[in-house]
């Protein structure tokens, strides 16, 4: 769907202004998108164009088209997400879903990329010279929350992991990623400019997003393409910072010494390499893991780069590599067909591939986790989720534990 297609002359125009401060200052309406760290990203005000679909390929076509017809003038350099982008947020699983997928193209953008701070402006027709907008005022917090269980209540959850093991020891599958859904209400109306500030703040070392309702703070980069150079962060095998008095050397010591969670973390490193090798020409996958440490969690991390050997897209490569057993399974399509027998709700895009695309096909695509998705019919409300991979040795009462601190960036924000 194409909102205000208007006649098909579109023009842009890319300029370079002072240091913006926080992008997210600048978030003033639910129409709205960011991309962000702590100190660079981007950020959408407004909404010139949308298209709703189930298929990441069919929306990699719709934005090559909608490029085609765009006149850009700019005074910045060629560098990734300088000038017009869209904004997108994908389904995890479209045969599972009655929700949609979504496209959006801003009006305005304003970015930081390291020294390099930017505006384009996106119009039909002639574009007036715009000035950047003065910050939005601060963004009120959502007063009183109030926690429901969503699906399935915690001990029918632990329930269905322990399933899940069944399945897993009787050789159906080797790993199943098992998420859960938790309902918020609030006192006041739940502004997505105050989510943003919080996640940003409390957890710079992630990406947060907001994407057409999509909001949260996620450590785990799907994929991105800058200039031919790909790049993917796989995480698979947490470990809850909550877990006794250990220190994050000793957390990080048992996490890297896991059996459990290093045969985790090996099932979506392999996932994301298989994928991405048909397209690239050379591809570096470190042997062993990493530790990440974030406030809530730790989790064993693996960087995957590789040069890309043809001119493809970034929403194509995440095509390619969606969904990883980082938030599937493996076998991917057994892992699926499992989900959506045992998990008892529509994910819509929680796990499913966020971030944006630029005019070049450069772009920045996360798994939107540690996040949630606010209600479009009831600004009060949000529903968010957290998942757990599952294997043949896990334990239900330990799963359910780490997803209760996977939901921890969520609470904080909502405080």
């Amino acid at each position: 769907m194409l909102v205000n297609p208007g006649e098909t002359r579109r023009l842009a125009r890319t300029v370079r202004i002072d240091d913006p401060g926080p992008l997210d200052r600048y978030l003033s309406s639910a129409n709205d998108s960011a991309f962000v760290t702590a100190s660079q990203g981007l950020i959408g005000l407004g909404e010139l164009a949308r298209f709703e679909t189930d298929s990441l390929d069919a929306a990699d076509i719709w934005w090559q088209e909608f490029c085609a017809s765009l006149e850009h003038e700019t005074e910045l350099p060629d560098l990734p997400g300088v000038g017009p982008i869209a904004f997108g947020t994908f389904l995890f699983d479209p045969d599972s879903s009655e929700e949609q997928s979504a496209l959006i193209v801003p009006r305005m953008v304003i970015g930081r990329r390291k020294n390099v701070s930017w505006m384009t402006t996106i119009g039909i027709g002639n574009l007036p010279n715009v000035e950047v907008p003065e910050p939005a005022p601060a963004a009120p917090g959502p007063g009183m929350i109030s926690w429901a269980d969503g699906a399935l209540p915690g001990p029918v959850w632990e329930t269905m992991v322990g399933e899940a093991v069944e399945y897993i020891r009787r050789g159906a599958v080797e790993k199943v990623v098992l998420a859960r859904d938790m309902l918020v209400r609030a006192g006041d109306p739940i502004d997505p400019a105050y989510l943003v500030r919080r996640l940003r703040t409390e957890y710079p070392q992630t990406w947060t997003y907001l994407v057409d309702g999509m909001v949260g703070a996620t450590p785990e980069l799907l994929v991105e393409r800058r200039k031919g150079l790909i790049t993917s962060r796989v995480l698979a095998g947490t470990i809850r910072r909550d877990s006794g008095d250990d220190t994050a050397a000793q957390l990080s010591a048992r996490l890297i010494a896991s059996d459990k969670d290093l045969r985790e973390h090996a099932y979506a490193a392999q996932s994301v390499a298989e994928s991405l090798q048909p397209y690239v020409t050379a591809m570096n996958v470190p042997p062993a893991p990493y530790v990440l440490e974030l406030p809530n969690v730790l989790h064993l991390a693996t960087d995957i780069t590789a040069v890309a050997d043809q001119d493809i897209s970034s929403l194509f490569l995440a095509q390619a590599i969606h969904p990883t057993a980082a938030v599937c399974g493996t076998p991917r399509e057994s892992a699926r067909l499992l989900i959506a027998e045992l998990e008892s709700m529509d994910r819509g895009r929680y796990a499913g591939p966020v971030g944006w695309i630029d005019m070049t096909g450069d772009g920045q695509w996360a798994v939107a986790l540690r996040g949630g998705q606010l209600s479009p019919i009831d600004s009060h409300e949000i529903r968010v989720f957290a998942g757990c991979g599952i294997v043949a040795d896990s334990d239900p009462g330990e799963e359910l534990l780490e997803s209760v601190a996977k939901l921890i960036p969520m609470r904080d924000a909502l405080s």
